[in-house]
């Protein structure tokens, strides 16, 4: 079983890669503690997370095949 992660911005630069598959894990706030110790400098940014095309604010299940996109602050104007 695997999701699909997809990085951007700062993410992608600190990760080195800008998507891979990782075997399942069992929910979102799990998946951030995971990638704060493969990648340190993650903690240290605010970053959102898409799961399947659709911005969360709490912690999440995730399944087989879904696509999480690390997302790092927005600008605009």
């Amino acid at each position: 079983m695997e999701i699909n992660l997809l990085a951007f911005g700062q993410i992608a630069y600190i990760t080195g890669k800008s998507d891979w598959k990782m075997s399942v894990i069992e929910n979102t706030d799990a998946l951030i503690k995971y990638l704060e110790v493969e990648f340190p400098e993650l903690s240290k940014i605010n970053f959102s997370i898409a799961v399947n095309k659709k911005v969360i604010q709490e912690n999440t299940m995730l399944h087989q095949n879904d696509t999480i996109a690390l997302l790092p602050p927005f600008s605009g104007g």
